[in-house]
């Protein structure tokens, strides 16, 4: 047998690599981990050909040998909504404050059929050392339990005497920034669309109430029935125009419900803001997009994701176990949306 057979041979038994997969596309090796860790960033294109060229190699990444190899796993486990681009915007900002500090992350998605336990039972099983949950529903009595099993972030939502830590941003004070605006524009009847339940959906309603109080419109609050997608937007919008009373102004639960509104007002030929303003709340990357132009509130992710990874490092590598909470203070993002009333 000679020499060039046996390594032949040798090459071919090889398991593939993550450096073999980047050059056959000619792509970083950072470039092709965050396509197969699915981290946003890379074009759609260029995910495909990676994909492609790891499923032709037979590349396969092997946590598992990484983490038998030591105690200690260094993944931080984190639960998102798939359908929440504020969400993907935080995992964006949460990969890379952990990876600053010697940390990966796994992801459990949150689906119309798949719940929160078994995400979370999903990430313990991956050996997660923290949980960063975002936006749980969990009640906190549950999420105190599970803070046992592992350290416990909450992302997002206000917990009453948490046993556990919570990093959020002041949603009331966000919303009524909002009201604060559209009355100093001169608004006066301002229509709210509700988020439906639980505490974040609770603390915007309050903050819109609490605002329109303090201007002397508490006789003019009008709460509409809605969640936090585009099709509940458009069913609040719709029932605004059915009732021929539209108000001057419409405050949603989210930039994907604001956004819905933004959509049923421009197919009846409502002008925006010329007739209707409309804001949002998230300062999502849609918000952002040209075609939308959307007023709204920053709730600040990358701050948000930064001392939720702080607080994980805390609890782990310093010892803390008393819980903390860190509220951030929101801010209004003015853009085309909004103007002064007709």
């Amino acid at each position: 047998m000679d020499e060039g057979s046996a390594t032949g041979r040798r090459d071919s038994a090889r398991r593939p690599r993550l450096e073999d997969v980047a050059a056959r596309v000619g792509l970083s090796t950072a470039s092709v981990s965050l396509v197969l860790r699915g981290v946003a960033g890379p074009s759609e294109r260029t995910r495909q050909r990676v994909l492609k060229a790891a499923a032709d190699l037979g590349y396969q990444v092997d946590r598992t040998a990484s983490t038998l190899a030591s105690r200690r796993s260094r993944l931080l486990g984190v639960m998102v909504d798939i359908h929440s681009p504020f969400h993907a915007e935080l995992v964006e900002h949460l990969h890379t404050a952990a990876e600053e500090v010697g940390y990966d992350l796994v992801l459990s998605t949150l689906t119309r059929n798949r719940d929160e336990h078994t995400a979370v039972e999903t990430l313990l099983a991956f050996r997660s050392e923290a949980l960063i949950l975002l936006g749980p529903t969990a009640p906190a009595d549950r999420l105190g339990v599970l803070d046992g099993k592992a350290p416990v972030i909450a992302v997002g939502r206000r917990i009453a005497d948490a046993a556990l830590d919570v990093v959020r941003t002041a949603d009331d004070d966000g919303v009524g920034q909002i009201v604060d605006h559209l009355v100093g524009l001169g608004h006066r009847a301002i229509a709210y669309v509700d988020g439906g339940k639980g505490v974040i959906a609770t603390d915007r309603r309050r903050g819109y109430r609490t605002a329109m109080r303090r201007h002397g419109l508490g006789d003019l609050v009008r709460i509409l029935h809605g969640d936090n997608t585009e099709a509940a937007g458009e069913r609040a919008a719709g029932h605004l125009l059915e009732g021929g009373d539209l108000p001057t102004a419409v405050v949603a639960f989210n930039d994907q419900c604001a956004i819905g509104v933004l959509a049923a007002l421009t197919r009846a030929g409502v002008s925006v803001p010329g007739r209707v303003s409309v804001a949002g709340y998230d300062d999502d990357t849609l918000s952002r997009l040209s075609c939308f132009n959307l007023t709204t509130v920053s709730q600040s992710a990358r701050e948000q994701a930064r001392h939720a990874v702080t607080a994980a490092l805390e609890r782990l590598d310093e010892g803390r176990t008393e819980p903390r909470e860190v509220v951030l203070t929101p801010h209004l993002v003015v853009r085309g949306t909004t103007a002064g009333p007709a």
